[in-house]
Protein backbone atom coordinates (compact mmCIF):
# COMPACT_ATOMS: atom_id res chain seq x y z
CA UNK A 1 0.00 0.00 0.00
CA UNK A 2 1.63 3.32 -1.09
CA UNK A 3 1.89 6.30 1.34
CA UNK A 4 -0.69 8.16 -0.47
CA UNK A 5 -3.40 5.74 -0.07
CA UNK A 6 -2.33 5.13 3.73
CA UNK A 7 -3.10 8.82 4.39
CA UNK A 8 -6.09 9.07 2.39
CA UNK A 9 -7.54 5.97 4.26
CA UNK A 10 -6.33 7.28 7.78
CA UNK A 11 -8.32 11.00 7.06
CA UNK A 12 -11.24 9.11 6.20
CA UNK A 13 -10.83 7.20 9.52
CA UNK A 14 -10.56 10.69 11.24
CA UNK A 15 -13.38 11.91 9.71
CA UNK A 16 -15.66 8.85 10.06
CA UNK A 17 -14.72 8.82 14.01
CA UNK A 18 -15.50 12.32 14.12
CA UNK A 19 -18.49 11.65 13.67
CA UNK A 20 -19.31 14.81 10.40
CA UNK A 21 -22.99 15.61 9.81
CA UNK A 22 -24.94 14.28 6.69
CA UNK A 23 -27.66 15.85 4.95
CA UNK A 24 -30.67 14.58 5.76
CA UNK A 25 -34.33 15.85 6.19
CA UNK A 26 -37.05 15.73 9.00
CA UNK A 27 -37.65 12.18 9.86
CA UNK A 28 -40.66 10.39 11.48
CA UNK A 29 -39.50 7.81 13.87
CA UNK A 30 -41.26 5.07 16.11
CA UNK A 31 -41.07 5.28 19.60
CA UNK A 32 -40.12 1.98 21.64
CA UNK A 33 -41.54 2.44 25.27
CA UNK A 34 -42.42 0.42 28.39
CA UNK A 35 -45.69 1.13 30.17
CA UNK A 36 -45.30 0.01 33.69
CA UNK A 37 -49.54 0.15 34.29
CA UNK A 38 -51.48 -2.13 32.64
CA UNK A 39 -55.32 -1.24 30.85
CA UNK A 40 -56.71 1.82 31.33
CA UNK A 41 -54.41 2.90 34.10
CA UNK A 42 -51.49 2.72 31.40
CA UNK A 43 -52.09 6.33 30.10
CA UNK A 44 -51.74 7.17 33.90
CA UNK A 45 -48.81 5.79 34.86
CA UNK A 46 -45.24 5.83 34.16
CA UNK A 47 -44.09 5.56 30.14
CA UNK A 48 -40.86 4.50 29.62
CA UNK A 49 -38.75 5.18 26.69
CA UNK A 50 -36.31 2.61 25.38
CA UNK A 51 -35.29 3.56 22.06
CA UNK A 52 -35.96 4.75 18.85
CA UNK A 53 -36.17 3.78 15.84
CA UNK A 54 -36.03 5.39 12.18
CA UNK A 55 -35.29 3.80 9.15
CA UNK A 56 -32.25 1.01 9.68
CA UNK A 57 -31.46 3.06 12.88
CA UNK A 58 -32.44 2.62 16.16
CA UNK A 59 -31.05 4.75 19.14
CA UNK A 60 -30.99 3.95 22.90
CA UNK A 61 -28.49 6.58 23.41
CA UNK A 62 -29.64 9.76 24.49
CA UNK A 63 -28.89 12.93 25.55
CA UNK A 64 -31.01 13.99 28.38
CA UNK A 65 -31.69 17.50 29.38
CA UNK A 66 -29.98 18.78 32.67
CA UNK A 67 -30.00 22.61 32.84
CA UNK A 68 -33.15 24.96 31.98
CA UNK A 69 -33.16 28.99 31.46
CA UNK A 70 -36.50 30.30 30.69
CA UNK A 71 -37.11 33.48 28.96
CA UNK A 72 -40.07 34.23 29.28
CA UNK A 73 -43.04 32.31 30.86
CA UNK A 74 -46.98 33.90 30.98
CA UNK A 75 -47.39 34.73 34.68
CA UNK A 76 -49.53 31.93 36.05
CA UNK A 77 -52.47 32.98 38.34
CA UNK A 78 -54.47 30.04 39.29
CA UNK A 79 -56.13 27.41 37.36
CA UNK A 80 -55.07 26.71 33.85
CA UNK A 81 -53.62 30.18 33.17
CA UNK A 82 -50.06 31.34 32.13
CA UNK A 83 -48.37 29.39 29.84
CA UNK A 84 -46.16 26.32 30.46
CA UNK A 85 -45.77 24.49 33.15
CA UNK A 86 -44.47 20.58 34.65
CA UNK A 87 -46.92 17.88 34.55
CA UNK A 88 -47.15 14.22 34.65
CA UNK A 89 -49.58 11.25 34.72
CA UNK A 90 -52.20 10.80 37.40
CA UNK A 91 -50.12 7.74 38.72
CA UNK A 92 -46.87 8.66 37.50
CA UNK A 93 -43.32 9.49 39.31
CA UNK A 94 -42.52 13.09 38.64
CA UNK A 95 -43.59 16.69 39.03
CA UNK A 96 -46.53 18.68 39.09
CA UNK A 97 -45.93 22.76 39.05
CA UNK A 98 -47.88 25.34 37.45
CA UNK A 99 -45.17 28.10 38.53
CA UNK A 100 -42.54 26.69 36.18
CA UNK A 101 -38.91 27.29 37.63
CA UNK A 102 -35.80 26.14 35.71
CA UNK A 103 -35.24 23.44 37.79
CA UNK A 104 -38.60 22.38 37.42
CA UNK A 105 -38.13 22.11 33.81
CA UNK A 106 -35.05 20.32 33.90
CA UNK A 107 -36.99 17.97 36.26
CA UNK A 108 -40.04 17.39 33.76
CA UNK A 109 -37.75 16.86 31.05
CA UNK A 110 -34.62 15.59 32.08
CA UNK A 111 -35.25 11.66 31.96
CA UNK A 112 -36.41 8.76 29.89
CA UNK A 113 -40.35 8.93 31.51
CA UNK A 114 -42.61 10.11 28.58
CA UNK A 115 -45.14 10.74 31.01
CA UNK A 116 -43.49 13.58 32.70
CA UNK A 117 -44.25 17.08 29.90
CA UNK A 118 -43.91 20.45 29.79
CA UNK A 119 -47.96 21.28 29.54
CA UNK A 120 -48.48 24.60 28.03
CA UNK A 121 -52.32 26.28 28.22
CA UNK A 122 -54.00 27.01 24.87
CA UNK A 123 -53.26 31.20 24.97
CA UNK A 124 -49.70 31.28 27.08
CA UNK A 125 -46.67 32.17 25.11
CA UNK A 126 -43.34 31.08 26.66
CA UNK A 127 -39.54 30.41 25.56
CA UNK A 128 -36.82 28.59 26.90
CA UNK A 129 -33.45 27.50 26.38
CA UNK A 130 -32.71 23.53 27.55
CA UNK A 131 -29.31 21.95 27.37
CA UNK A 132 -28.43 18.56 27.04
CA UNK A 133 -25.90 16.76 29.16
CA UNK A 134 -24.03 15.57 26.16
CA UNK A 135 -23.73 17.04 22.76
CA UNK A 136 -26.70 15.57 20.28
CA UNK A 137 -26.87 15.33 17.13
CA UNK A 138 -30.72 14.59 16.55
CA UNK A 139 -33.70 15.48 18.44
CA UNK A 140 -36.60 13.73 19.36
CA UNK A 141 -39.78 15.44 19.98
CA UNK A 142 -43.18 14.19 21.63
CA UNK A 143 -46.53 16.19 21.85
CA UNK A 144 -49.87 15.46 23.46
CA UNK A 145 -52.81 15.92 21.40
CA UNK A 146 -51.03 16.66 18.37
CA UNK A 147 -53.08 19.97 18.17
CA UNK A 148 -50.17 22.15 18.74
CA UNK A 149 -47.15 24.14 17.06
CA UNK A 150 -43.48 24.89 18.54
CA UNK A 151 -40.82 26.69 17.30
CA UNK A 152 -37.43 25.43 17.75
CA UNK A 153 -34.17 26.81 17.21
CA UNK A 154 -30.89 25.25 18.25
CA UNK A 155 -28.52 26.93 20.91
CA UNK A 156 -25.30 26.79 21.66
CA UNK A 157 -23.32 26.08 25.14
CA UNK A 158 -24.34 29.65 26.32
CA UNK A 159 -27.75 30.31 24.92
CA UNK A 160 -27.00 31.78 21.78
CA UNK A 161 -29.60 31.01 19.12
CA UNK A 162 -27.58 29.37 16.29
CA UNK A 163 -29.38 27.65 12.66
CA UNK A 164 -32.44 28.04 11.66
CA UNK A 165 -35.67 28.35 13.28
CA UNK A 166 -37.74 26.02 12.34
CA UNK A 167 -41.22 25.41 13.36
CA UNK A 168 -43.21 22.41 14.41
CA UNK A 169 -47.35 22.99 13.71
CA UNK A 170 -50.29 20.46 14.33
CA UNK A 171 -50.42 18.91 11.08
CA UNK A 172 -46.49 17.65 11.33
CA UNK A 173 -46.86 15.44 14.29
CA UNK A 174 -46.98 11.51 13.70
CA UNK A 175 -48.89 8.77 15.90
CA UNK A 176 -45.98 7.79 18.52
CA UNK A 177 -48.30 4.48 19.31
CA UNK A 178 -49.75 5.84 23.05
CA UNK A 179 -51.41 8.03 24.90
CA UNK A 180 -50.94 9.63 28.43
CA UNK A 181 -53.40 10.95 31.03
CA UNK A 182 -52.23 13.40 33.43
CA UNK A 183 -52.90 15.75 36.37
CA UNK A 184 -53.95 18.36 34.18
CA UNK A 185 -56.40 17.18 31.90
CA UNK A 186 -59.32 14.47 32.54
CA UNK A 187 -58.85 11.19 30.18
CA UNK A 188 -56.27 10.13 27.78
CA UNK A 189 -55.21 12.20 24.90
CA UNK A 190 -53.20 10.12 22.29
CA UNK A 191 -49.31 11.59 21.67
CA UNK A 192 -47.43 12.65 18.50
CA UNK A 193 -43.53 12.46 17.94
CA UNK A 194 -41.37 14.32 15.16
CA UNK A 195 -37.81 13.84 14.52
CA UNK A 196 -35.81 16.86 13.78
CA UNK A 197 -32.29 16.65 12.03
CA UNK A 198 -29.56 18.65 12.46
CA UNK A 199 -29.94 19.58 8.80
CA UNK A 200 -33.33 20.72 9.49
CA UNK A 201 -31.82 23.29 11.91
CA UNK A 202 -29.41 24.47 9.36
CA UNK A 203 -26.63 23.21 11.02
CA UNK A 204 -23.76 20.45 10.25
CA UNK A 205 -22.14 19.16 13.88
CA UNK A 206 -23.61 18.65 17.45
CA UNK A 207 -25.75 21.10 19.25
CA UNK A 208 -25.66 21.74 23.30
CA UNK A 209 -28.97 22.89 23.36
CA UNK A 210 -32.16 24.09 21.94
CA UNK A 211 -34.75 26.77 22.26
CA UNK A 212 -38.40 26.11 22.57
CA UNK A 213 -40.88 28.76 22.05
CA UNK A 214 -44.55 29.09 21.88
CA UNK A 215 -46.90 32.33 20.81
CA UNK A 216 -50.08 32.91 22.93
CA UNK A 217 -51.94 32.25 19.55
CA UNK A 218 -54.87 29.52 18.63
CA UNK A 219 -52.16 28.40 15.50
CA UNK A 220 -49.48 27.35 18.89
CA UNK A 221 -52.18 26.34 20.79
CA UNK A 222 -49.76 25.97 23.99
CA UNK A 223 -48.19 22.74 23.07
CA UNK A 224 -47.55 19.58 25.84
CA UNK A 225 -44.18 18.49 24.97
CA UNK A 226 -41.18 16.74 25.69
CA UNK A 227 -37.68 16.49 24.13
CA UNK A 228 -34.57 14.10 23.70
CA UNK A 229 -31.54 13.80 21.75
CA UNK A 230 -29.49 10.92 20.26
CA UNK A 231 -26.14 11.47 21.78
CA UNK A 232 -23.04 12.19 19.23
CA UNK A 233 -20.85 10.35 18.27
CA UNK A 234 -17.17 11.56 19.34
CA UNK A 235 -14.15 9.99 19.85
CA UNK A 236 -12.11 10.07 22.49
CA UNK A 237 -9.18 12.31 22.38
CA UNK A 238 -6.93 10.09 22.46
CA UNK A 239 -7.82 8.65 19.35
CA UNK A 240 -7.65 12.02 17.30
CA UNK A 241 -4.32 12.66 18.66
CA UNK A 242 -3.33 8.74 17.63
CA UNK A 243 -4.80 9.24 14.47
CA UNK A 244 -3.40 12.32 13.12
CA UNK A 245 -0.30 11.19 14.34
CA UNK A 246 -0.32 8.28 11.85
CA UNK A 247 -1.18 10.40 9.29
CA UNK A 248 1.80 12.89 10.33
CA UNK A 249 4.51 10.57 10.20
CA UNK A 250 2.40 8.76 6.80
CA UNK A 251 2.86 12.15 5.86
CA UNK A 252 6.68 12.74 6.39
CA UNK A 253 7.40 9.18 5.21
CA UNK A 254 5.76 10.18 1.71
CA UNK A 255 8.28 13.42 1.78
CA UNK A 256 11.32 11.29 2.36
CA UNK A 257 10.60 8.64 -0.39
CA UNK A 258 9.84 11.84 -2.81
CA UNK A 259 13.43 13.18 -1.33
CA UNK A 260 15.20 9.69 -2.09
CA UNK A 261 14.00 9.70 -5.56
CA UNK A 262 15.52 13.25 -6.59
Amino acid sequence: MNAKLSLSICVGIMAGSMGLATSAQAFSFTTNYTAELLGSNAAKGNILLNSVTFGDTTVSNFGLVNRANILYNDLWTGGNSGAASADRGDLANGLSQELLTDQGAVMALGNTNLNNIIDGEDSGAFSMNVWFDKAVDNLFFWERGRNSAMKIQAIDKSGKSIGNLLTIDSRNWNPAGFGIDTVEIDGTQQVGSRGVSLADLGLSSAIAGVRVSAEGTSFFNGPDWKVVGSAASVPEPGMVMGLGAIASGLLVSSRRKKAQKA
